[in-house]
């Protein structure tokens, strides 16, 4: 999971946009603080001396002049009616939005690299239930092969054990290749060669426990789900803008500090007589434009008004996923438990038709009948346990992700190994 998350391109992606977010939010503070510049110059001129104005006539005056100067300016404009904060707050919930959105995508890989596993882990449980099949068939055709050989089974009968092995042989190249696509489509998602991934599942099968789930109060399930969250940041930075807006309605305190020295000699350069300074408050209103501060004001409540729509469609597609994927997971929690039922009920009815073939009490249709049954139960259940996992990994999309499904009592295991270890997620 560490390696998908680190080498993704998507959250890469979302990495950048943080970055830029960011960086725009601190230009945004950087705006509230004062501007200084500092300079140095050195400027020769020769002043007209048949000019309109003929400076360069005065007598006394040297027409030609180096003037050499070096100073600082800095300007800062007060933030009387919050423009600068505002703007701040809408930066600030910009990037808390683009933070959400890059939690969003990595709960996506998350669940993206969950659940193609469950589809390759699902197919390699369903593989050994049919090489388990086969093993049952492969016994009932010897012993067929054996009564045949002693003049209690007819060749009809040998005929009929070797075609059920044969049809259920024929279904495993299919259950391989599911199991060879989802461990191509994990090898994707982790940017790695799928020889690893194989070699995982080659390894002793880990046994899993599905289990009922602490989903808590809604407000919680919204706290955590990043498209909620995002939608709520942009709710607010578009209300931060309203703000931004209203404030070009009233005036602007600014204030220009300038200083320095400034001389003709190099000698007089940074004499205290050399010395300059002003400074200059400056109030400026707009008192007409046309209608254009009004007109930005109403697209900002506007565009506000869209933010809002879009939070609470949000918050309600969210309450519906959730609602959906908890049907969906209880239900293949019920599916799943029944299944296990019916595998227990189908490998009893298959040994006690084993024990009374071999004692010669019932027809071989009868005990091929009952693996079929055995075989139909260990398949079903093998692919109820893969969809329940799967369905897991929808919920915890649905809910934000964030919990760890250990804290939970267990409520069924894998019909077919037993289990003692849970199923944990965590996009954090």
């Amino acid at each position: 999971m560490v390696t998908a998350l680190a080498q993704n391109l998507d959250l890469r992606q979302a990495a950048a946009r943080i970055d830029e977010a960011r960086a725009l939010r601190d230009r945004v503070a950087g705006e509230a603080l004062p501007t200084v510049g500092a300079g140095v110059s050195v400027n020769r001129r020769r002043q007209s001396e048949n000019g309109p104005l003929p400076v360069g006539s005065i007598p006394g005056l040297d027409a030609t002049q180096t003037i050499y100067d070096a100073g600082f300016d800095a300007a800062w404009e007060a933030d009387l009616f919050g423009a600068k904060r505002r703007a701040l707050e809408g930066a600030g919930a910009r990037l808390q939005a683009t933070e959400a959105e890059a939690q969003g995508v990595r709960m996506r890989i998350v669940a993206e690299v969950a659940r193609t596993w469950f589809n390759a882990v699902g197919a390699r449980y369903e593989l050994h239930a049919q090489q388990a099949t086969l093993d049952t068939l492969q016994q009932t055709w010897e012993l067929v092969r054996l009564r045949h050989a002693l003049g209690d089974a007819s060749a009809a009968d040998v005929e009929a054990a070797y075609a059920q092995w044969t049809a259920v042989n024929a279904l495993i190249p299919d259950i391989e290749a599911r199991q060879r696509a989802a461990v191509l489509s994990l090898g994707v998602l982790l940017g790695a060669p799928p020889e690893r991934e194989l070699a995982l599942l080659d390894s002793p099968l880990a046994p899993s426990t599905l289990r009922a789930l602490p989903v808590g109060e809604r407000a919680d399930m919204l706290r955590r789900r990043p498209d909620v969250l995002a939608a709520e940041r942009r709710l607010a930075a578009s209300s931060a803008d309203i703000g931004v807006a209203t404030a070009e309605l009233f005036p602007k305190l600014s204030i220009g500090v300038g200083g320095g020295f400034q001389a003709l000699s190099t000698g007089d350069w940074f004499d205290a007589s050399s010395a300059r300074f002003s400074i200059l408050p400056m109030i400026s209103w707009r008192l007409f434009d046309g209608g254009r501060v009004r007109a930005e004001i109403r697209a900002r409540e506007a565009a506000e008004r869209q933010a809002a729509l879009a939070y609470e469609q949000a918050v309600l597609a969210a309450l519906g996923d959730a609602e959906r994927a908890l049907v969906d997971y209880h239900s293949g929690l019920d599916t799943l438990a029944r299944r296990g039922m019916s595998l227990d009920a189908a490998r009893t009815s298959y040994g006690h038709a084993r024990t009374r073939y071999a004692a010669g009490d019932i027809a071989l249709v009868e005990l091929l009948a009952a693996q079929r049954s055995l075989h139909e139960a260990e398949t079903a259940a093998a692919r109820a346990h893969t969809n329940a996992a799967v369905q897991l990994v929808a919920l915890y999309k649905a809910l934000g992700g964030g919990w760890d499904v250990s804290t939970a009592a267990p409520t069924a295991t894998h019909p077919l190994r037993g289990a003692t270890a849970p199923l944990a997620f965590s996009s954090r």
